[in-house]
């Protein structure tokens, strides 16, 4: 087989941006290179970030060229730019055009948005997708609703998505008398999305028209361009049945479970032998309300008996107010201790110095890394009980499940394991995860030389 040039694109990447999505670009594009492909990435700074001038620039990292399109050179101005960015076209299609890939392989739109998907069409390049998130379903990649509650997508009119925008827009619709004291309740504002669109018609809505509509196009706009990809490779059960649902073209979905790099954790896959005496609990990801820190420190706080620890390691700069109601929450405890982000190959040591890892998001997590880290390290883990960690942990198996947002039964879960410390011992025996990602690199090729056959063919 000839080499292959490999073109991924991926929202933000290393170095300033190490969590899920990019370590899984930057692992199998290293793995690709092994394998005597010729992998590129394609990267962008986002809004707000520090960059070295310029519409684009290259660097190296990891052994990889990285292209990067600098986003602050056409600043945001309305929110349709998030979803369609035609001023990016010439930039994305002069990249693809210099790096000549044979195959694009994407794992994540946004910053590029699904003009990508426009350029990679029009220049006829057989394109697939890892979906990492759900940022082709939902505006906010999470399908977390206006009030905070899992959504299932949009529906029929893509009115619960105005619902969402219109909250995080408010200060657009507040200016209208009739709106404002509306939109600020939960229970009316689904009834004001509905009705909005037919109100934009008249003079006294006008203004707020294109916002509007442009909230509502997005699930339409994005879905159809989504049909260009050949494949679409999703991770979970969770992640697969939510495109399905969405009507996000099934027959193109293809469910691969991410692979890790097992040789960076190999020296601490044992077995816990000996029941701590005083537990470890740890949390390792974003600082961020949507992922649940704030449930497990009120959980942390309310155990009683045998003492015990919790680390929490991630940045402290995402969200200033949200970081200082953890501070009130831990309230000078020295048993909650705030630890910096780490490189990535010493997760394995971080790991081993944890009996029991705990993610209590809030949103639909897909299968995070450091969950099957964990369990290859045989880390016990409690998890919110959703599809994409509910389907690696099994309840009293090889950790535990809890109710999302239930800091109560959180708690409860904890302390059973400060009771009865021996509970760890089963829970470590049957915790493991053993596909590499050199494993989930072979998948991903096989479908690029199925797809590129059936280019061939067509």
């Amino acid at each position: 087989m000839k080499p292959l040039n490999i073109l991924l694109p991926v929202h933000v990447f290393f170095p300033d941006h190490f969590y899920g999505t990019e370590t899984y670009t930057l692992e199998l594009a290293q793995c690709l290179k092994r394998m005597g492909h010729n992998p590129t990435i394609l990267t962008s700074i986002l809004y707000g970030e520090k960059s070295p001038g310029g519409d684009r620039f290259t660097y190296e990292y990891g052994g990889l060229t990285v292209d990067c399109t600098d986003l602050n050179t056409q600043p945001l101005k309305k929110f349709k730019q998030l979803y369609s960015r035609p001023d990016l076209y010439p930039v994305i299609a002069d990249i693809i055009q210099q790096r000549q890939p044979d195959i694009i392989h994407v794992t994540h739109l946004m910053g590029h948005t699904p003009v990508l998907l426009e350029v990679i069409r029009d220049m006829k390049i057989p394109v697939v997708a890892t979906l990492t998130d759900f940022y082709g379903i939902c505006p906010n990649s999470k399908l977390i609703a206006f009030d905070g509650s899992p959504c299932t997508g949009p529906n029929r009119r893509s009115t619960n998505c105005l619902s969402c925008y219109i909250r995080e827009h408010d200060y657009e619709f507040s200016s209208s008398k009739t709106l404002a004291p509306l939109i600020r309740k939960d229970n009316k504002l689904p009834w004001v999305s509905f009705l909005l669109p037919y109100a934009a018609e008249l003079a006294r809505f006008s203004h707020l028209r294109e916002s509007i509509w442009d909230a509502i196009d997005r699930t339409e706009h994005v879905r159809k361009l989504y049909d260009i990809y050949a494949c679409m490779i999703t991770p979970t059960d969770l992640l697969h049945d939510a495109y399905v649902r969405n009507r996000f073209y099934p027959k193109k979905l293809h469910k691969i479970n991410f692979g890790i790099n097992l040789d960076m954790v190999k020296a601490y896959r044992h077995t816990m032998t000996e029941a701590p005496v005083s537990i470890r609990f740890g949390y390792i990801g974003q600082i961020t309300s949507h992922k649940g820190v704030d449930l497990l420190m009120k959980a942390f706080a309310d155990l009683t008996g045998p003492p015990a620890t919790l680390s929490i390691y991630g940045p402290r700069d995402q969200d200033a107010a949200y970081m200082a109601e953890l501070d009130r929450l831990s309230d000078g405890r020295g048993a909650v201790v705030f630890k910096d982000t780490f490189p990535k190959d010493q997760l394995g040591q971080v790991l081993s110095e944890i009996d029991v890892l705990v993610i209590p998001s809030r949103w639909y997590e897909n299968s995070p890394l450091v969950l099957l880290y964990a369990l290859a390290t045989k880390t016990p883990v409690i998890v919110t009980d959703m599809k994409g960690m509910s389907e690696f942990v099994k309840n009293g198996y090889n950790g535990f499940t809890f109710k999302k947002d239930d800091a109560s039964q959180l708690g409860l879960i904890m302390q059973q394991i400060v009771d009865n410390p021996a509970t760890l011992l089963q829970l470590s025996k049957n915790a493991d995860y053993n596909k590499g990602i050199m494993d989930h690199a072979e998948n991903v090729l096989d479908i690029y030389l199925a797809v590129l056959r059936n280019t061939e063919n067509g």
